[in-house]
Formats: structure tokens, sequence, C-alpha cells
């Protein structure tokens, strides 16, 4: 289902249920085993997580920052706060101190670690959501499409209840290119692209991108062609929306709202 979307945010936030409770927030803790860090893993592998304290049973976002991956630091979304959901905020290695696959196995590493211990914060490990905006769009697909990389942990990829990538790079990503000397312009495709992993039987999927005239070139046309594979492959659960009037810095902050509103309809 693809929809283009005119949004009020005004309209979207009186839409979300507000919920008045006390959160708590744990700040840096190492997701990677002590005995397998190197030094910039143990500065990077960190995570928050920022949960509703007195609830049982919650879902859990998994978010990962944006950067190219190549900057950007861990954080809780404003917008993803007090909504009754856990968020777990992820930082990852970068290029060019680490190359190509580092910063997805980190990701994977980060998922098997709420999966893990969720449920001893109260949360229910079978309500594990996974997004991210751009870079960490791009995270969120790899990991919850190419089933490898959470195996190593002992995770089946298709536990993930849901992946929410927000203006996500669905084909190989542009630092992995630049890291090898390729164009920057021209699409590539291969085992890290997330379109090559797509299969009908992975978890429900929300697609969300800018406008189409304001985003990043090709983001939305990338978004597409994986919404258009997936079903072609039997997909029975995917949507696309692209947000007219919001470029590739501005789309995460409404991308939140619909996610939260996708949450709700999947863990009824």
């Amino acid at each position: 289902m693809i929809k283009r979307l005119i949004l009020l945010t005004g309209m979207v936030i009186m839409a979300v249920i507000v919920f008045s409770q006390n959160y708590e927030l744990k700040e840096n803790i190492p997701y990677t085993a002590e005995g397998e860090m190197d030094r910039y893993k143990k500065e990077r592998c960190k995570l928050d997580i920022y949960y509703p304290a007195g609830k049982t049973d919650y879902s859990t976002i998994v978010w990962f920052h944006g950067g190219g991956l190549e900057g950007g630091e861990k954080g809780i979304p404003s917008e993803l706060k007090d909504k009754g959901v856990a968020v777990v905020a992820v930082n990852y290695r970068l290029s060019p101190k680490a190359k190509n696959p580092a910063y997805t196995e980190d990701a994977a590493e980060a998922v098997a670690w709420v999966f893990n211990n969720i449920a001893s914060f109260k949360g229910s490990p079978d309500k594990i959501f996974v997004s991210g905006h751009s870079a960490g769009g791009y995270l969120s697909l790899m990991i919850g499409l190419d089933k490898s990389y959470l195996t190593k942990h002992n995770i089946d990829a298709d536990k993930i209840k849901g992946l929410i990538p927000v203006s996500g790079q669905t084909n190989t990503h542009y630092t992995i290119k630049k890291e090898r000397g390729l164009s920057f312009d021209i699409p590539y495709i291969d085992e890290y692209a997330p379109i090559t992993h797509a299969r009908k039987d992975a978890p429900p999927i929300l697609l969300i991108t800018g406008d189409r005239s304001m985003e990043l070139a090709a983001r939305y046309e990338e978004n597409a062609h994986l919404d258009v594979i997936l079903r072609t492959v039997g997909h029975k659960d995917v949507t696309l929306y692209e947000l007219q009037g919001f470029d590739h810095g501005g789309v995460y902050a409404p991308a939140c709202y619909l996610m939260l509103d996708w949450i709700t309809k999947h863990t009824k």
C-alpha cells in the first residue's frame, strides 16, 4: 500500500494518545561482551533505554540514529517520549574508523541485547520494533531482512514485531560505496543492499520517506522499489508513506507519530 500524505503536525499530535506515566532512563549501557571490545568498540557500543516504570508487557522501539554511517549520536526522539512504549537508542561504530559491515554487526548485537534483556525492564520480548532515521533506517532494514546478522546471536529476525525505517537507503549504502571508491550517484546493489534480502516471511514493514521532490536523490524511489519487490515475493504486510512537504531531515518527526499509530495497530 503506497500512501502520499499531507500532514498537519498539530492534527497528527491530536491523534496520538498521551500517556501520563513515570519514565526512567538508563544511559550508556554496553551491549557487547567485555572481552570482545577493543577501545573504539568500548567507546561506541552503548545504548540508552527509556522505559515506563510500573508498566508491564509494553512495546519497545529500538532506534538507530542517522548520520550517513559516518556521524551522529544516540538520543531518544522527543516525539516518542511518554507514549507508553520504551525506546532504546543505540550508538554504533562509524566509518572510516570502522569498515563495513561493522556498523551493521553492531546494530544486530544491540537488537539481540534488547531481546535478551527487555524482560528485566518488564517489557515484552514479543513486541520489539526496529527503527531509525536515514542510516539508522538502513541498519534496521539490513538486520531485519538479512537474517544472518541476528542468527549469529541466536535470534531469529522474524521475531522482530516490525521494521520501521524512516528515509532509509534500500540499495547499498553511500558510505559502503565510498569505502570501495564507487560512485556516490550511481546505484549499486549487492549483499549489503536491503533489497537483495527481500523475502515474503520478513516481519511487517512500514516504509516512510519525505517528499520525493525534497528528499535525497532517489530516496523515495528506492523505498518504492523495495515496496514493490516485497510484494512481488509475497510479503503481505508492507506499507509505504511519502510525507508531502517534508525533506530528508524534517521527515523523522512526523514519521514518529505514524510509527506510534502503526505499532498500536500491530500490538492489539
